[in-house]
């Protein structure tokens, strides 16, 4: 092919495809805490869980649009919970240049959702609350922006799916790559046959680090430590399991498989929701996976480092996932590559994209294929500029959303089933229509997990 292209996130941005998407948060509204919104046009927001991924992205990205206001946060965490309380305020505090005061704040969230003031909630606790908490949400009349993963497991997940589909509430997951201008527009190239036929895919994902202090400590005064630990087994408090005591940095509990599966499911639920999207596949799922990963021998974490993982689906694409790619997604044809990442764009200072050399956002084999224009004719896919504005926008117009939650849930099944085979060591066989192993007992144990009393599905 020719020479290989690559444009950076910010010419991106420069160009009328960026001006049509902008990957940033829009522009703050001016006027009055609420603008044109009379109190009963506005979306009352609760924020449950205020911790990190809250307060640097869920938080400030609904605190932005004029249409809904955060009356209401939550956490098991008395010092955060506070600290979410004054950040909404002193937010709507210096938005208006008046002293404001109306955040409620809740220590459980069963109590925020009897709230009937609240329209909709945000979810943004740790991974293995996600399910339990979007439905309970969806049942008590609630509109849903999940963080992904979706899940803790694929059982959980497909509970979920079914319940809000049961529910008729709107719920996006959270995979706002979905929302920015270079995945969606990686994604028609391929659909449309820019690169020919599609034959494999490479997902560049890194590995989390062995570590973690195993010391056991007294649980903090005013955290919940009994709740916070919820569905999974009861161990003893520390605070590399959980979170920091002061500050909000990266926490422990990513990085434990009691709570989740690390890298693979955390920015894996991103770029294998992406790479569906191109392949075309967001309803289905791989139907054989294997590989390999190092797990830690010392120390508090135990999710996979180092790793790679096969997957084949049943049109015959190849998905290759590993840390020796570049943070972002190949794909590639029988006339040539895309490549797209989210360049030097972050949602966290933690984000893993040291991987990538330059800003890269989006490259191709050959100039052609990027600059090439979507006819009207061809596949379009739904387009959004913002993740948290469309689900505003969904509750609204009562539309889909642009990452509904069987789309979340397909990505997040996906992402277990790599780490299934991680554990395994051997080559699995799934049936995404039945959602389970075929002649695979052992794996099939591994789609549930005991739940402990009285954190359960009901």
């Amino acid at each position: 092919m020719g020479d290989t292209y690559r444009v950076s996130r910010r010419a991106i941005l420069k160009t009328g495809l960026g001006a049509a998407a902008a990957l940033g948060f829009p522009t703050i509204l001016p006027s009055s805490v609420f603008g044109q919104y009379a109190p009963s046009k506005r979306i009352n927001v609760g924020a449950i869980g205020v911790g990190r991924i809250s307060r640097v992205h869920d938080m400030p990205s609904i605190l932005q649009y004029d249409r809904a206001s955060i009356i209401a946060v939550c956490d098991l965490d008395a010092h955060r919970l506070e600290d979410g309380k004054k950040f909404v305020n002193d937010y709507y505090t210096k938005k208006t240049g008046k002293p404001y005061d109306g955040v409620s704040g809740y220590a459980n969230y069963h109590d925020l959702l009897a709230n009937k003031d609240i329209d909709a909630v945000v979810v943004s606790t740790p991974d293995h609350w996600h399910a339990l908490i979007g439905i309970d949400a969806v049942r008590a009349g609630k509109d849903v922006y999940l963080q992904k993963p979706a899940s803790l497991t694929i059982a959980e997940g497909r509970a979920l799916s079914d319940a809000v589909q049961a529910s008729g509430r709107i719920l996006q997951i959270g995979s706002q790559q979905r929302s920015t201008v270079q995945f969606r527009y990686a994604a028609e190239l391929v659909r449309n046959g820019r690169i020919g036929e599609l034959q494999r895919v490479e997902v560049g994902l890194p590995g989390d680090p062995a570590g973690g202090d195993k010391t056991p400590v007294a649980v903090p005064d005013g955290f919940n430590y009994e709740m916070w630990l919820g569905e999974t087994p009861y161990v003893y408090y520390a605070v590399d399991r959980v979170h920091p005591q002061t500050g909000y940095s990266r926490p422990g509990w990513l990085r434990c498989r009691q709570f989740g599966a690390g890298m693979i499911t955390g920015w894996g639920a991103h770029h294998i929701d992406s790479a569906h999207w191109a392949m075309n596949t967001e309803y289905t799922g791989p139907t054989e996976v294997w590989g390999q990963a190092e797990f830690p021998t010392h120390g508090l974490w135990d999710v996979h480092g180092t790793f790679k993982t096969e997957a084949l689906y049943a049109n015959g694409v190849r998905m290759s996932v590993s840390g020796d790619y570049p943070n972002g997604i190949k794909f590639y044809g029988t006339k040539g590559w895309i490549f797209v990442s989210r360049g030097n764009e972050q949602v966290t200072k933690s984000d893993p994209v040291a991987k990538l050399n330059d800003v890269t956002a989006l490259a191709s084999s050959d100039v052609k294929i990027i600059k090439s224009e979507i006819g009207p004719d061809e596949v379009h896919l739904y387009e959004s500029k913002e993740q948290h504005g469309n689900w505003l926008d969904c509750i609204i117009s009562r539309k889909a959303p642009i990452s509904p939650v069987e789309l979340g849930h397909r990505a997040c099944s996906t992402c277990l089933i790599h780490d299934m085979a991680m554990v395994l060591k051997r080559k699995l066989y799934w049936d995404p229509t039945k959602e389970r192993f075929k002649n695979d007992d052992e794996a099939n144990s591994m789609i549930s997990r005991p739940q402990r009393a009285p954190y359960m599905l009901s």
